[in-house]
Order: C-alpha cells, then structure tokens, then sequence
C-alpha cells in the first residue's frame, strides 16, 4: 500500500475487478499528460501519475477509481516525494472527512 498526502493506493488482483471494467469511463490526461488522482483545489497542486497507463471513473464519488499501470510509474505532487509504483492494478481512495450532516472527499 502507498499513501500520498490524501491519497492512498492499493494494489488490487485483476481477478477482483468489476466486470467489463474496460468499459468504463477513463478519466483523460491532464494538459501536461498526468493522470490526476486529486487535484489541490486551493493550491492547484497535484496527485498524479507519469507513464503510460490507465484511470478508471468510480461509479459514484465515493467509491475508489481504478488505475492500471502496464509498466509501472510514478506519483508525483509538487510538495510530496515521488512515489514509484510497480506494474498492476490500483485502487485509488481519496480520504473522507466527517463535517456535522455530511461526508465528503477531503479538500487540499
């Protein structure tokens, strides 16, 4: 397991993937070509993932995205050190918070 920040990930068996999981929504690269796992909402800052590879759309916004890395890569953010993830497949949770009536993804 490797946590960044707010952000953890998990390596993940292929056997326990959600069927047709290809066709799911991917998110699409960012316009530096990262796949972004959290953006900072006050900084601009990022979680994201160089190389080649995958991120999958969670069906709703609290359960965990997927990211399929065929060669492996790295997570970088610009206040964090990288983190270097071997070839497989994640599963990407951002951290909850509790606010009084509510739970929501945590804000950077």
């Amino acid at each position: 397991m490797y946590r960044q920040g707010d952000v953890l990930i998990a390596p993940t068996e292929e056997s326990r993937l959600p069927p047709r999981i290809d066709d799911a929504p991917q998110e699409p690269r960012d316009p530096r070509g990262r796949l972004v796992l959290a953006l900072g909402e006050v900084t601009g800052h990022a979680h994201a993932v160089v190389g080649p590879g995958r991120l999958f759309s969670p069906a709703t916004p609290f359960a965990p995205m997927l990211l399929h890395l065929p060669d492996g890569g790295r997570v970088v953010h610009e206040e964090h050190a990288a983190i270097s993830l071997p070839k497989g497949w994640y599963r990407v949770v951002r951290q909850r918070e509790y606010v009084p009536g509510s739970v929501r993804v945590v804000a950077d």
